[in-house]
């Protein structure tokens, strides 16, 4: 769980709702760049740090519902 101050701090960026879908359509783009590098990949320290950067990148796309308390 990330500490109250922090969300509090991020609350005007997901507040508004032109920012945060933004703000996800990057995220997106990074996600499908990463799942790309993952299924093409055949190295598996690639595969490994595709798999951690897809894995991240979602969780910031739950940062929203953080910050409203909903989780």
């Amino acid at each position: 769980m990330i500490d109250k101050k922090w969300l509090s701090a991020l609350k005007p960026m997901v507040s508004s709702k032109s920012q945060w879908i933004a703000f996800t359509e990057v995220l997106d783009a990074y996600i499908e760049m990463h799942s790309k590098k993952l299924e093409q990949s055949g190295d598996l320290i690639e595969m490994y740090r595709s798999q951690g950067a897809v894995y991240s990148l979602r969780k910031l796309k739950q940062l929203k519902d953080e910050t409203d308390g909903s989780k």
